[in-house]
C-alpha cells in the first residue's frame, strides 16, 4: 500500500475548516444575509471547548447550536470562534475550536460540511469543572437557538431555545 506523505486528507479537512472560518468571519462582520442560518455541532468535551458546567451536564457528548436571530459578540479567530447565546433565558459565552466541530449546516441553501473528529483530543475528566448534582440542574426548555437581531446585536434573548437534531433534515 502506498503511503500518503502529502496527507491530502488533512489538507482537505483544513481547507473545509477555512470555508467555515470565512463564513463565520463574514457573519461576525456583516451579519447573516438573507435567510442564511447555521447549525453547528461540536464535541462538548473536546480540548479547548469552553462551555458552562450546566451546559456540559446537559450535553456531555456533543452539542448543536443555531446561529440565526439571537446570538451576539461572534468573534472568529484562527483556531476557534466565540459566541454569546441564551439557553433557557440564561446568557452564556461559548468558545469552540474549529477542530471540535463535527458538522456545519446552512439549511437555507442546503449546504453542509461534516468533519471527522476521531482525532479530537477530549479533555480529561479530572480537568473539567465539577458538574452540579442532577437535582441542582435547572432544566429549562432545552437548548440552543442563537441568532442575530439587526436591532440589538448585543442584547441576549430572554426566551428559551430548542435542541434541534440534524437527523431531522436528512432524507431517509
Amino acid at each position: 500500500m502506498v503511503t500518503d506523505h502529502i496527507r491530502y486528507d488533512v489538507l482537505a479537512r483544513d481547507a473545509l475548516r477555512g470555508v467555515l472560518r470565512k463564513v463565520l468571519t463574514d457573519a461576525a462582520s456583516h451579519g447573516l444575509p438573507g435567510e442564511h442560518h447555521f447549525f453547528i455541532t461540536f464535541v462538548s468535551k473536546a480540548d479547548g471547548v469552553k462551555i458552562s458546567s450546566r451546559l456540559l451536564a446537559q450535553y456531555p457528548e456533543e452539542m448543536t447550536i443555531i446561529l440565526q436571530h439571537q446570538f451576539w459578540d461572534l468573534t472568529v479567530l484562527e483556531d476557534r470562534f466565540e459566541v454569546g447565546l441564551s439557553f433557557g433565558g440564561i446568557p452564556e459565552r461559548l468558545i469552540v475550536p474549529f477542530s471540535a466541530i463535527k458538522s456545519f449546516l446552512d439549511p437555507s441553501v442546503k449546504f453542509g460540511l461534516q468533519f471527522d473528529t476521531s482525532d479530537v483530543a477530549e479533555v480529561a475528566p479530572e480537568t473539567l469543572p465539577a458538574a452540579p448534582a442532577p437535582s441542582a440542574i435547572a432544566v429549562p426548555a432545552p437548548v440552543t437557538e442563537a441568532a442575530e437581531s439587526a436591532d440589538e446585536p448585543t442584547a441576549p434573548n430572554q426566551g428559551g431555545a430548542e435542541v434541534v437534531r440534524l437527523d431531522r433534515f436528512r432524507k431517509k
